[in-house]
């Protein structure tokens, strides 16, 4: 497969006026990406999946990522003047970072037996339902993926042909796998309350009398 920077290339000349970042990846995997952006989003990904050097076909999964809000502190080296005399100095700077969520999806090609090309898509803030472009109408099987996304983080895929919880009750608030998720004290909508659940429930509601005398929790 091409390295990033070709692919980059070619898109940006295949879909015009696309905005394509190189995102890398300093971790162990060593597994760089591509940013892109929302409005030209499902133009290339149809790119990808139907170019003949590219056949990125096959969707293979669909994750979140959480961003909370960062501050990232940085030496730098500066020029001062230090006793009448200009230096250069190392001084500790601090930049503010605002948080996102990300929908990452990993492609490969059946056709050409290559991949995994990774692509991002990054919400403009973490509000409640804040939207992506979806891009099952390019590959089917990030349906149920794009759907739990959806469910546990929040991120709402315009164009989904089918956006419902997938995991979660429909009455349940607020998105699980976000990073300042806090876990609700009083399970009001746990259809079916066990282990550390049921004893949490048994401090909201009264317990009754059963049959042979044990106390049974009212949910």
């Amino acid at each position: 497969m091409e390295s990033l920077e070709e692919i980059k290339a070619r898109i940006e000349t295949s879909v015009p006026g696309a905005k394509i970042e190189v995102v890398p990846n300093p971790g162990p995997a060593n597994q760089p990406s591509l940013l892109l952006d929302h409005e030209h989003a499902v133009a290339v990904a149809r790119f990808l999946r139907d170019d003949p050097v590219m056949r990125l076909d096959f969707c293979s999964n669909v994750t979140g990522v959480d961003w909370l809000d960062r501050t990232v502190k940085k030496k730098v080296k500066v020029k001062k003047l230090v006793e009448g005399e200009e230096k250069e100095v190392e001084e500790t700077q601090e930049e503010f970072f605002p948080g996102y969520l990300e929908a990452v999806y990993h492609l490969f090609s059946m056709a050409h037996k290559h991949g995994p090309l990774v692509v991002r898509l990054r919400t403009r803030d973490r509000a409640r339902f804040t939207p992506l472009p979806s891009l099952t109408p390019v590959w089917r099987s990030a349906e149920f993926q794009e759907r739990e996304i959806y469910d546990l983080y929040g991120i709402r895929f315009e164009a989904h042909p089918d956006l419902r919880r997938i995991l979660m009750w429909d009455e349940f608030e607020d998105f699980p796998m976000r990073k300042d998720y806090r876990e609700p004290d009083d399970y009001e909508y746990e259809p079916t309350p066990h282990d550390e659940v049921l004893e949490k429930a048994k401090q909201h509601y009264p317990a009754r009398p059963t049959v042979d005398g044990a106390e049974e929790v009212t949910a």
